[in-house]
């Protein structure tokens, strides 16, 4: 299974984000990776579907869309009208995740599922065996806020979803958001990751310390 590294461009500079999307660009990644934040569900904002769209006019990444929301049943319609391609939503709010995720998948968009670290995999089990899932997201920090350290720990929940994937019919990548530096690789991919999310560490490094990153996750050019 490729493996893929995502900016998160959360990290970039807020007053010119395209410039980071740029980055991303033309450093031939194939990801970015959008944390919406709504300082409810997490203490912290970011950006909303505007943000987006703007940033999508001219893009070809794959815009992989991580709604940090207690509500975001209400914004799945704005965020792919603005041009997300995955669509991922947290397991902690109380809604009904089967309907929002069924939802998202009608409107033709890829669906993620994501847990907070202190959030078992137990919690999902029900969602794996229910819907079609393309991703199921790890956070490796307690989300909010970027440039915390790397939780070791959620490693071995990534090692139960690599090991419930093995053994279902859910292809679904298995993503780590959170603290994700160079020096995390090799454990992350002894554990199962295939997908990268990386802001702090991808954004203040320069071009051939992102390429080398990229070439230690084992992405493909």
């Amino acid at each position: 299974m490729e493996k893929i590294l995502a900016p998160s461009i959360l990290a970039g500079n807020h007053a010119d984000l395209k410039s980071a999307l740029d980055v991303a660009e033309q450093d031939s990644r194939k990801w970015i990776h959008l944390d919406i934040m709504d300082g409810h569900f997490v203490p912290n904002l970011s950006f909303g579907p505007q943000t987006v769209a703007d940033l999508r006019i001219g893009s070809k990444l794959f815009f992989d869309v991580h709604l940090m929301l207690s509500n975001p049943y209400l914004y799945i319609d704005a965020f792919s009208e603005a041009g997300a391609d995955l669509i991922t939503i947290h397991i902690e709010p109380c809604y009904d995740h089967l309907k929002v995720l069924e939802y998202i998948r009608s409107l033709g968009k890829k669906v993620g599922i994501a847990l907070n670290p202190g959030t078992p995999v137990d919690d999902i089990l029900n969602i794996i065996n229910s819907v079609k899932l393309d991703l199921v997201l790890c956070m490796t920090v307690n989300p909010g806020f970027g440039g915390q350290n790397f939780m070791y720990d959620v490693l071995s929940k990534v090692e139960k979803l690599a090991e419930v994937r093995e053994h279902c019919s859910n292809a679904y990548l298995i993503e780590v958001d959170g603290g994700v530096g160079p020096e995390h690789v090799k454990p992350c991919l002894e554990a199962g990751v295939d997908v990268f999310v990386a802001g702090t560490a991808y954004y203040k490094r320069n071009d051939a310390e992102r390429r080398e990153f990229s070439i230690s996750v084992g992405e493909l050019f």
